[in-house]
């Protein structure tokens, strides 16, 4: 059972959520970053992976958030591929702010 400020904290996320619902359909402007070669080299790498098309396992909310952010390295890798400019031990890529966010928040959990 949750206590009042969890049942606060889970309304506030589900409105979080129906803000993004909002954002994701918004002309979001691109940024451009600059990432080490070898993690660029890795997010290719995830891009260009045999994909898996049998149905997805029942999973937990981790896991399909785990999962979630799979995608969003290998979309990461798609950019690279696509309009990455590889400058010596870094590559200069054009990311949208949908991508960055996930990756930041990634990294809270480092």
């Amino acid at each position: 059972m949750d206590t009042d400020r969890q049942l606060r904290y889970r309304q506030d996320a589900k409105l979080l959520g129906e803000i993004g619902a909002v954002l994701v359909q918004a002309d979001i402007p691109r940024f451009e970053v600059r990432l080490p070669r070898a993690l660029a080299e890795k997010a290719l790498a995830a891009w260009q992976r045999e994909i898996d098309e049998a149905p997805l396992d029942p999973e937990s909310y981790e896991q399909r958030a785990q999962r979630h952010r799979a995608a969003t390295l290998a979309l990461i890798g798609l950019s690279i591929q696509n309009s990455g400019r590889w400058e010596d031990e870094h590559v200069v890529v054009d990311l949208s702010a949908n991508l960055i966010g996930v990756a930041v928040d990634a990294a809270d959990d480092l």
